[in-house]
């Protein structure tokens, strides 16, 4: 389910780099107030230059592991909710795991972008949307099932 409270691995809002990861939440970057839509990145697995990013529990997400995720998710769900909490407030309208592959099949230049998921929201429900629209959920939140595995540095 997504929410629109948080979305951990990339810059700007609060940003640490340690021990060659980067950890952050981004916002919400494009809104379409009429439309009710809003578009961002729904995690990141790697900054534009290539380092992996920890998430906000401290987790790393593989590319190869968020793009069967994310095609999971759009297979199986296509729903956004509200805070983890509540489901039918959002459907996802746009989706996109940008790889290094399909960045370098599109022409976007190494460098340019993360490999991350990329998403899109069409906000059904009226006071999620005015939550959007005030900042109090400026950000996505992905909520998930996976199995931990300690990663040898």
């Amino acid at each position: 389910m997504f929410s629109f409270n948080e979305l951990a691995g990339r810059q700007p809002a609060s940003v640490k780099k340690t021990a060659g990861t980067i950890s952050g939440r981004f916002a919400i970057k494009k809104a379409d107030e009429d439309k009710h839509l809003a578009f961002g990145w729904a995690y990141v697995s790697q900054d534009e230059c290539g380092n992996q990013t920890e998430d906000h529990s401290g987790d790393q997400l593989e590319p190869e592991e968020l793009e069967s995720a994310a095609y999971q998710f759009v297979e199986l769900y296509r729903e956004g909710g509200e805070m983890h909490e509540r489901g039918g407030c959002a459907v996802l309208v746009e989706s996109m795991v940008f790889t290094k592959e399909k960045q370098q099949a599109l022409g976007i230049p190494d460098g340019t972008l993360p490999v991350g998921w990329w998403i899109g929201f069409k906000v059904t429900d009226e006071d999620v949307w005015s939550k959007v629209k005030n900042g109090t959920y400026p950000m996505f939140s992905i909520e998930g099932t996976a199995i931990r595995e300690e990663i040898e540095e």
